[in-house]
């Protein structure tokens, strides 16, 4: 494992985004910049991603460096409840017990009884799901919001979060835009951003991944207008319009090699390893002399074996069409 050199929690892991806005080092499996949390230290503070349940004393100590207390925090909203993004939200909600947890409406009921989700998650990683995720504590059902397909979250003095249903990674993903900033924090709806080397790669986990809603959400985004991304995996994106577009080129172009594996009759793995090889040139991170930890890390969200999966699930639901090339996949309406 690769332990940060930064301490968790200490001033290193938070960076100041401007207007009262800090991501804060999740430290997920103990990997420096790779999962992200942020607080909006508004007038009612929020709190957006809580990282794994190993990542919640990290962030509670981040939020006391910034000053915000167990009293302090207002509310905590997870863009979606997959375990790198929400596994630290029941332990967060003991932290910081004058929180409201807010949450789709499809991922709801998974917070207040984890226990169908662990044992899903138990199934999907096995002996590894402690050491990457930890134990999702149950949040009592009394704090939790759900929101639909738009909700609003009062950051006060005016300010809010203005909550959009973005599905297509997970059917209870939500993306929230910043009234004040523009920023849209848009957890994995858009992929994962890699910021040592600026690659983009597609988000597209199993059970729920579908490339037109996938897409759909992206022209959601698109048509938002934000002034900036925020990843979740990780950190901000200022070219809103030229990353959206490489977020929808990128997921035709796994769906395409995904497509061509499953057509040569691939085991999943030999599917992962093909999508791996003939995408590897898109990324910096892939070339000769890159950082082979980066590869790593990163393949724990943004790697084939985790998304090719998704891909062929979706796949096998869809009646079979003739090969396209990757070229010719459309690209996100601005």
């Amino acid at each position: 494992m690769n332990v940060a050199a930064p301490a968790p929690g200490g001033a290193e892991a938070i960076a100041d985004l401007g207007h009262e806005v800090y991501q804060i080092d999740t430290f997920m499996a103990g990997y420096d910049r790779i999962s992200a949390g942020y607080l909006i230290r508004a007038d009612r503070p929020c709190l957006v991603e809580t990282g794994t349940a190993a990542s919640a004393p990290v962030v509670r100590d981040a939020l006391a460096r910034l000053g915000t207390g167990p009293a302090d925090l207002a509310t905590v909203v997870v863009t979606h409840i997959h375990l790198d993004h929400a596994c630290g939200i029941g332990d967060i909600a003991q932290m910081f017990p004058s929180a409201e947890v807010v949450v789709h409406e499809r991922g709801a009921p998974h917070l207040a009884d984890s226990e169908l989700l662990m044992a899903s998650a138990q199934m999907a990683w096995g002996d590894r799901l402690d050491e990457l995720f930890g134990t999702l504590a149950p949040t009592s059902a009394e704090r939790i919001r759900a929101v639909q397909q738009t909700g609003t979250i009062d950051l006060g003095g005016g300010r809010r979060l203005e909550s959009h249903y973005a599905p297509g990674h997970a059917t209870h993903h939500i993306s929230l835009v910043d009234s004040l900033t523009g920023d849209l924090y848009v957890g994995d709806a858009a992929g994962v951003y890699i910021p040592a080397t600026g690659d983009l790669r597609p988000a597209t986990p199993p059970p729920d991944f579908d490339l037109q809603t996938a897409l759909q959400s992206l022209r959601t985004f698109a048509a938002l207008r934000p002034s900036r991304l925020l990843f979740s995996h990780y950190g901000p994106v200022q070219d809103v319009e030229t990353t959206l577009d490489r977020a929808a080129e990128e997921i035709n172009v796994w769906v395409d090699e995904t497509r061509r594996a499953k057509g040569l009759g691939l085991e999943l793995d030999h599917a992962a390893a093909m999508v791996a090889e003939r995408t590897g040139e898109r990324y910096a991170i892939m070339r000769d002399g890159a950082d082979p930890q980066l590869a790593v890390k990163y393949g724990h969200v943004g790697g084939t074996k985790i998304n090719v999966p998704g891909i062929s699930r979706w796949l096998g639901k869809r009646p079979r069409r003739p090969l396209t090339p990757a070229s010719s996949a459309p690209r996100t309406p601005t």
